[in-house]
């Protein structure tokens, strides 16, 4: 079922042939330009309006009353409530882990630096809501930026056809963790809204309920739109990543279990027809296996149409190689989103990985284990970026601020050195800032 590429006995760079799903970026930011550019004039005009055309919604309020969020969580099922509450504690207890405290370091006597972290005052969440709906996006990214300290949080998803509003499990979990503010917004139009708010160029008043103000940040996945507006809008807040297609990688040797090993594959080929899945191993009988295994458990599947275009795709297949020690150059040159580690001694193995997003060891650790209930966060760097990016974590809503504080004395001791270097690079101004406190102060 899977294609394959056998790279034993090759030297060649495994990025240059390795299956990956591309999405055109910079095409989708040319369409979806027109939109930001009304949100940021028109406001809350443009907004409803791209909500009525792509969503089919004519709103006519942007944001979901507190009571319907409350509402949301009576209806909610009971074994899904104790399920989300799970993952919420687990989260959290994670988390908790990875807050910064402040540091302060002597320099010299006299001269120290300070480093304080300080949260982001505003952040806006997008949740997807298009072939799925994933009230565990919620608990991903507002329980990091809770732990961080974030003061004001807003959620944005797109409203539902049948309600005008977010998925009712979204809000639920919205609710639990606390956030009354929810806008039924999503696509290019929820970005833009939550970059430059609802009241455009105008100085216009707007009723406190569709007055989103502006935020710093925005994080959360979505669709190529999502990625390509949060492109467009970046600088004027900041962002999280850029979110491709969602991947797994799967390094095996003979031990593993073909069983788990297509199953884990067929999980994240469910997410999305361009999801990729890639099985690297130096044993042809586990592959011939898991083909095996995928015949038999993809028809079985809700959604077998979309997960088989994700498994024939070209960004999913099976990749050869001679040995784990080949096999672990493949995947620190592939990067995956997740990559589930299914060897002999799995996780000596693991702790040799360079590049991913999330390294699940063993057979009883699968991917779908961390988007859910292992306290691990379930937003991470696709398309390679895990050479260079990390995971959503507390330290993403975290910003380090130096406090300088020298005494007299102290800025004395080193005053001729910065005179000398601003005259090196000249800056005859930096120098002067130093001689205006000290006017026999030379370079060195």
């Amino acid at each position: 079922m899977l294609t394959r590429i056998d790279l034993r006995g090759r030297t060649v760079d495994p990025r240059r042939i390795l299956p990956r799903a591309q999405l055109d970026v910079a095409q989708a930011v040319e369409q979806i330009r027109p939109i930001i550019d009304g949100v940021r004039e028109h406001g809350i005009d443009a907004v409803k309006a791209a909500t009525e055309k792509f969503d089919g919604v004519r709103l006519d309020r942007l944001r979901v009353p507190e009571t319907e969020l409350k509402a949301a969580e009576a209806r909610l099922d009971p074994a899904v409530r104790a399920a989300l509450l799970e993952s919420i504690a687990r989260a959290r207890k994670v988390h908790a882990d990875q807050r910064r405290h402040d540091t302060t370091t002597t320099v010299v006597s006299g001269g120290t630096v300070t480093e304080r972290w300080l949260p982001v005052r505003r952040v806006g969440l997008y949740v997807p809501g298009g072939l799925a709906m994933y009230p565990s996006t919620v608990v991903m990214n507002v329980v990091p930026a809770q732990t961080a300290g974030v003061e004001s949080l807003v959620v944005a998803s797109p409203p539902q056809r049948e309600t005008g509003r977010p998925d009712e499990r979204v809000l639920a979990a919205c609710s639990l963790l606390g956030v009354d503010e929810v806008y039924a917004v999503g696509g290019s139009q929820a970005i833009a809204m939550l970059a430059y708010g609802t009241r455009g160029s105008a100085d216009r008043e707007l009723p406190a309920w569709d007055d989103c103000v502006p935020v710093d940040l925005i994080t959360g996945p979505g669709n190529v739109w999502v990625t390509a507006a949060k492109r467009v809008v970046r600088g004027q807040v900041g962002i999280d990543a850029e979110a491709g297609p969602t991947e797994i990688a799967v390094l095996a040797d003979a031990t593993a279990d073909a069983v788990h090993v297509a199953a884990d594959l067929i999980s994240q080929a469910e997410h999305d027809p361009l999801a990729a899945s890639v099985l690297v191993t130096d044993s042809v009988e586990l592959a011939d296996a898991v083909d095996a295994e995928l015949s038999r458990q993809v028809p079985l599947t809700k959604h077998q149409e979309r997960i088989s275009e994700a498994l024939h795709g070209k960004q999913s297949g099976v990749v050869l190689v001679d040995d784990i020690e080949h096999g672990l150059r493949v995947v620190d040159a592939y990067a995956a989103e997740h990559l589930e580690i299914q060897t002999r001694d799995a996780r000596s193995v693991a702790m040799r990985v360079r590049n991913a997003g999330a390294i699940f060891v063993g057979p009883w650790a699968p991917v779908s284990l961390g988007d859910y209930c292992a306290g691990s966060n379930h937003v991470l760097p696709t398309g390679g970026c895990a050479r260079h990016s990390g995971g959503l974590s507390v330290q993403s809503f975290l910003r380090g601020v130096h406090i300088v504080e020298y005494t007299e004395q102290a800025l004395r001791d080193v005053a001729h050195h910065v005179v000398t270097l601003a005259t090196v690079e000249d800056l005859p101004a930096h120098g002067q800032a130093v001689t205006a406190r000290f006017p026999n102060v030379d370079a060195a």
